[in-house]
């Protein structure tokens, strides 16, 4: 078998460890010996041992000598745990092959050098877009310090998210409603408007996988949240946190609190989303699902806060509604918010096109 195959396997191992791992990078590691397996593994749960050692201790004779394949380069810091490429040093396997260089500044390149140092050999870039394109939330997260933010929204294929009458269940079918309940367990936070919980007052939980629930956020300026709203509810299976402005409601945002709900300000007049993901990323949530409505939707495309982009059109025509995405201010067409499409697949009838952003550091928030 090639580099590539063997690199193909770790990263299949890698994606087992999503959502557990984040904010840890998804990562897998195969070790292979006179042509064979010996031993693989990959990150498990952020916390515990990383790809590497997991390959290592199942490692079914010794390392010495072996290739060992890793979907990123091997850590060279301390952090939650030691240096993998410590004991990679130690157990001194004949060559080590990475997908892709570690984006973290701490790590970058170091851990390549170290292994050089040590008379290992080493080859870098197996694979080396599926590898980062696997990491997509690592890499954005570890950079910026900022959630990777994903919009999903369900809509006829007219372009409408809601009836005349505002209207809107459902619009997808049920499988495709349980692929974006387990899209939310992938993710580490759900955002909404506060017109969402009030016009549908949804429990924003994964109760239709196995898996875990994400943090709860709502953008809210005015405190509008009920407090009997299912968002606020079971606190214990997933918490909740609003974000609200200067001019908030103070009985209100005491009687939320007595409730155990968090409230924090971000902005004067109006939600910062910004300021949203930069308190997300100090808690370390490095992705994010945006699940509307239009108005908040609109709001991370105008700002150039978003990622990747999940549509999922149902074959209805509503005619006369509520618009997915609200006023850009694109008055020509080469002023279009540009996308590259990755995939499109289908549903029970429902297409479901997942996209990402093409945003250059160069363009300005529209």
């Amino acid at each position: 078998m090639t580099d590539e195959q063997y690199m193909k396997m770790a990263l299949a191992l890698a994606r087992r460890g999503s959502p557990w791992a984040c904010p840890n990078p998804l990562v897998g590691a195969v070790i292979v010996k006179n042509g064979r397996v010996i031993g693989k593994g990959y990150h498990r749960c952020c916390g515990e041992n990383h790809a590497e050692i997991n390959a290592i201790e199942s490692a079914t004779e010794p390392v010495r000598g072996s290739t060992v394949y890793i979907t990123l380069e091997p850590c060279s810091h301390h952090g939650r745990t030691p240096p993998c490429v410590e004991r990679l040093v130690k157990e001194k396997p004949a060559r080590v092959v990475i997908g892709t260089i570690d984006p973290n500044p701490v790590v970058s390149g170091r851990g390549l050098a170290m292994l050089k140092r040590h008379g290992i050999e080493t080859r870098a870039g197996v694979l080396e877009d599926q590898c980062r394109d696997l990491n997509e939330v690592f890499f954005k997260y570890i950079r910026s310090r900022i959630p990777f933010v994903t919009l999903k929204f369900a809509q006829s294929i007219d372009g409408k998210i809601a009836t005349s009458t505002g209207h809107s269940r459902w619009i997808s079918s049920e499988p495709s409603r349980v692929f974006a309940h387990r899209l939310r367990s992938l993710h580490d936070a759900i955002l909404v408007g506060s017109g969402t919980i009030v016009k549908d007052d949804p429990e924003l939980t994964c109760r239709l996988v196995k898996g875990r629930d994400p943090l709860r956020v709502v953008v809210d300026s005015d405190l509008k949240i009920a407090p009997g709203a299912r968002v606020l509810q079971d606190q214990a299976r997933a918490q909740t946190l609003v974000f609200t402005t200067s001019g908030h409601d103070r009985k209100k945002r005491a009687l939320l609190a007595e409730r155990g709900i968090e409230v924090r300000v971000a902005g004067r007049k109006q939600v910062d989303l910004a300021a949203v993901l930069e308190e997300l990323g100090r808690r370390e949530i490095s992705s994010l699902l945006v699940e509307g409505g239009a108005a908040v939707l609109t709001s991370f495309i105008r700002a150039r806060l978003a990622d990747r982009l999940i549509v999922i059109s149902a074959p209805k025509i509503f005619g006369k509604g509520t618009d997915a995405i609200g006023e850009l201010g694109v008055r020509t067409v080469d002023q279009a918010v540009p996308v590259s499409i990755r995939t499109v697949s289908h549903k029970n009838g429902d297409i479901i096109v997942d996209a990402r952003f093409i945003n250059e550091s160069t363009m300005n928030p529209l």
